[in-house]
C-alpha cells in the first residue's frame, strides 16, 4: 500500500518557491517564485535579486533613502526573474507559484507570458496602490489566483 501522508501538489511547489527564496541576498524581503506546467513539471525559478552581472556588494539595498540609493530601482522581482530564466518557450498555460503576492509590474510580464493561475503565500501589502492594481489587472486578464493554504504539517528539509 502507498503511503498516504505525502506532500500536495501545493506544498511541493509553494516548498520549492520559498526555497528559492532563500538565495535571495536582500536583507528584508526574500521572495521566490516557481512556474510549472500544467502536468506538474517545473518550468523555471528565480528569487528577487539583481540582474546578472550586477555585484551584490556594488548596489543598496536599504529600503529607505533616495531612491538611488535604495534597492528599489535595481532589484529584479522573483517572478519576472522566473519569467526571464524560462528558456523553453511558452509558459501559455502555466502556474505561478510566488512566496509573496505579485506587484503590479510583475502582474503585467504574468498576464504578458499567458501564465493562468498565481498560487502566492503572503499578500502583506493587500492594502497598497501597487497590489491593488495587480488585483485588477490579473482579474481583467482572467488570470486566477488564490491563497495557498499550508496543511499545518510541518515540512523541513535536513543538510
Amino acid at each position: 500500500m502507498k503511503r498516504q501522508d505525502y506532500i500536495t501538489w501545493d506544498e511541493y511547489f509553494m516548498g520549492v518557491a520559498q526555497l528559492s527564496g532563500m538565495r535571495s541576498k536582500d536583507p528584508s524581503t526574500q521572495v521566490g517564485s516557481c512556474i510549472v506546467s500544467k502536468d506538474h513539471k517545473i518550468l523555471s525559478m528565480g528569487y528577487n535579486g539583481l540582474p546578472r552581472g550586477c555585484d551584490d556588494d556594488s548596489f543598496p539595498w536599504d529600503r529607505e533613502g533616495t531612491p538611488l540609493m535604495t534597492k528599489y530601482p535595481f532589484v529584479t522581482h522573483s517572478e519576472l526573474n522566473a519569467i526571464l530564466n524560462y528558456r523553453g518557450g511558452s509558459l501559455e498555460g502555466s502556474t505561478l507559484y510566488v512566496s509573496l503576492f505579485p506587484c503590479n509590474e510583475c502582474a503585467k510580464a504574468i498576464i504578458q507570458a499567458g501564465i493562468t493561475t498565481v498560487v502566492y503565500d503572503s499578500d502583506k501589502y493587500a492594502d497598497s496602490d501597487s497590489t491593488i492594481a495587480s488585483k485588477r489587472m490579473l482579474n481583467a486578464a482572467g488570470v486566477r489566483y488564490y491563497q495557498y493554504q499550508p496543511s499545518g504539517r510541518k515540512i523541513e528539509l535536513t543538510v
